[in-house]
């Protein structure tokens, strides 16, 4: 399977955004809501991806291997995850750190396309025997 990477650096911009107003006003809700968000990306069903189709019409120049942001998505899931427990329970250098560390991720690949956890999947990938 393949995807559009402009589809993925639209989904990275949403996800910067949604992830600084988590830091900025402390919604649980909010996080959660982007936790689900990462959830249905680890599946290929991406919420951010379905409005980028809805918008924009035009058939992407290249695509790319879909289980590298697949698995960044799952990277983000478990940030999220560690971070709402972090605001569940009050840890409050948890619920920033691990919130801060997804923004960081999604803001690289927002604004340089650079897609940390699509780098940490290809160098798992070659550390691994070959089969």
């Amino acid at each position: 399977m393949h995807v559009d990477p402009r589809a993925l650096r639209f989904a990275a911009t949403v996800t910067t955004a949604v992830l600084a107003i988590v830091l900025i006003t402390g919604s649980t809700w909010l996080l959660a809501a982007q936790a689900v968000v990462f959830g249905l990306g680890v599946f290929g069903a991406s919420p951010y991806g379905m409005v980028f189709k809805g918008i924009v019409k035009s058939p992407p120049s290249v695509l790319e291997d879909a289980a590298p942001p697949r698995f960044a998505q799952g990277v983000g899931l478990a940030f999220a995850l560690a971070a709402l427990v972090g605001y569940i329970t009050r840890i409050t250098p948890l619920a920033l750190g691990a919130t801060a560390a997804a923004l960081f991720a999604a803001f690289l690949n927002a604004v340089f396309g650079f897609c940390l956890g699509c780098e940490m999947f290809l160098i798992i990938r070659r550390s691994l025997p070959a089969r």
